[in-house]
């Protein structure tokens, strides 16, 4: 993974086109590693979440290429690269499994739902305030991670019981529990298996939100 790491820190020194188009080729072998990566992760996932088994890599990662249209920041590429394993792929709003590396920025894993629709969030609300002892079980049984409560609400939400057991979990937006990592995990010679042992313990809590999301495609 020090090919994906060494490009990025160049990257962020150089994010301009004629940069990249001379180091397309430094480009193409930082993705090959990447891809691998990506791959394995996913089978490794799958072997412990059969709901990702069968998913490819391009249903899992993202373009290099930045949406400048409606952006004040115009340099033309991301400057970090991500896998994200959930069931049916990376666009179908489904709870899964994160990877997210930035040099010199931010290096974690995590598990979850990021920015998911009204009408799931409602569900997962509903879901806590049905089940919110497994929910709070879900998060307390994924050691090394910790719950994000970055952009939640400030008060309980309509329509639900602030004198609920666990109402503080009713003001989340996104829900996603969260582990950093470093430089020295990512070059560990077995990264992958690392990954895959943490994210191993956070299969509850996304089989909690998968259960959640699937009753809001159903009945919303």
């Amino acid at each position: 993974m020090k090919l994906v790491l060494d490009f990025f820190k160049e990257l962020q020194q150089n994010n301009n086109k004629p940069w990249f188009d001379a180091h397309k080729q430094q480009y193409k072998e930082m993705l090959a590693v990447h891809n691998d990566f990506s791959q394995r992760l996913i089978d490794g996932i799958a072997s412990f979440d059969k709901s990702v088994a069968g998913l490819q890599v391009k249903d899992c990662t993202y373009r290099i290429y930045r949406d400048l249209r409606f952006s004040h920041d115009k340099t033309p590429y991301k400057q970090h690269i991500g896998t994200y394993v959930c069931p049916h792929g990376k666009k179908s709003g489904f709870s899964g499994y994160y990877v997210h590396i930035e040099p010199n920025v931010s290096y974690f894993i995590c598990a979850g739902l990021w920015c998911p629709e009204p009408r799931i969030v409602k569900s997962v609300r509903e879901e806590i305030m049905l089940n919110g002892k497994n929910f709070d079980k879900a998060i307390r049984s994924a050691k090394g991670f910790s719950l994000s409560w970055a952009d939640s609400l400030k008060k309980i939400p309509a329509g639900f019981d602030a004198d609920d057991e666990f109402s503080e979990y009713y003001k989340l937006k996104s829900f996603l529990i969260e582990k950093p990592i470093d430089e020295s995990y990512i070059l560990d010679s077995n990264f992958v298996d690392k990954v895959v042992a943490d994210l191993r313990r956070t299969y509850e809590f996304n089989s909690l939100l998968n259960k959640a999301v699937e009753y809001a495609m159903e009945m919303y």
